[in-house]
């Protein structure tokens, strides 16, 4: 079992993107399927959060939220950087008020799920990221009005339900978290307890690609009918990423963070809430109909390149270090 799960690991993005064209395939031959695939993305969602969280060692990861470098690294990205990025590439599509409403709500939300996902797979430090998960959530809940305000005007305001936001933290973080912090003081204890770390630990890659393929084919046929509607903002969203890994990069080494912390603050940048905000783009009237279907074009963006950038990044940010950031990681998987 080792081996294969070795084999996965070491073919992890080529099984990523079999996964995206699977997906997509599925949901472009038989459309119908699309509600049962929605379905399935919370459950696999959170069994995949689950198995990341299995792997983190959770005290210590409690202990990283007085890192407050890393921590100060990330808000000041995801806070005052990232919404200066999207105001300007917001811009190209202003004279679109569903268009625009759809990139502010997806942009303007850094993720709190799979991200550390994508991080633990780079060989980030996915425990730091999550315990910076919660003031995340905060802050975005917080301050997502205010952004609509300046960049969309006040009536935006009006439009925004906080309810998603606290269902997927519960569902998605709280839940999951909870379940594994009891495996794992069980397994301090009970051989059976170790099992179940081991066998979920297996099953990370399978999951990230059942969980892939639902989120595409769940929502490919949708973007297709309105492809070239949405065609204007696919290279926004690709600009988007582009831009924060940059940004993530110079961030790092200003902020002299280790290799696992650079890697982590580049993902964090990069990786939107888009599964989070969808509900709330649904709730929008019916003449902003666009919106999220704008926001699940980022959420088919945003996957192809976290699967690149599971590759790209620990290239970028060797794991023996480059000038100006640190080798050193804090209790985090290598890279």
């Amino acid at each position: 079992m080792t081996g294969i799960v070795q084999r996965m690991e070491h073919r992890q993005v080529a099984l990523f993107l079999i996964a995206i064209a699977l997906g997509a395939l599925v949901g472009a031959v038989a459309p119908g399927t699309a509600p049962a695939l929605t379905l399935t993305i919370t459950p696999a969602l959170g069994l995949l959060l689950f198995a990341t969280f299995l792997g983190v060692p959770l005290m210590a990861a409690g202990r990283s939220v007085v890192d407050l470098r890393f921590l100060g690294a990330v808000l000041v990205v995801n806070f005052v950087i990232v919404p200066a990025v999207v105001y300007g590439l917001s811009r190209f599509v202003a004279a679109d008020r569903a268009l625009l409403l759809g990139v502010l709500l997806v942009l303007l939300t850094p993720c709190v799920d799979y991200v550390i996902v994508f991080t633990g797979l780079a060989g980030g430090a996915s425990g730091r990221l999550l315990a910076a998960t919660p003031l995340l959530m905060l802050l975005q809940i917080v301050l997502l009005p205010a952004y609509l305000w300046l960049f969309a005007g006040s009536d935006a305001v009006a439009l925004i339900d906080v309810a998603p936001f606290v269902e997927a933290f519960l569902l998605l973080i709280v839940l999951p978290l909870a379940a594994a912090a009891t495996v794992q003081a069980i397994a301090r204890r009970w051989r059976g307890g170790r099992a179940v770390e081991l066998v979920m630990q297996a099953l990370i890659v399978p999951l990230m690609m059942v969980t892939l393929a639902a989120v595409v084919g769940s929502q490919i046929a949708a973007v297709g009918a309105q492809a070239a509607a949405l065609v204007a903002v696919v290279p926004l969203y690709a600009a988007f990423l582009a831009i924060m890994v940059g940004v993530g990069l110079v961030a790092a080494r200003l902020g002299r963070l280790d290799v696992p912390a650079a890697r982590a603050l580049i993902f964090s940048g990069s990786t939107r809430n888009s599964l989070v905000v969808l509900p709330l783009a649904l709730a929008l009237p019916a003449s902003l109909a666009l919106a999220p279907l704008a926001v699940v074009t980022q959420t088919l963006v945003e996957l192809v390149g976290m699967v690149i950038l599971v590759r790209l990044v620990p290239r970028l940010l060797p794991a023996a270090g480059r000038a100006g950031v640190s080798p050193a990681g804090s209790g985090d998987r290598p890279g």
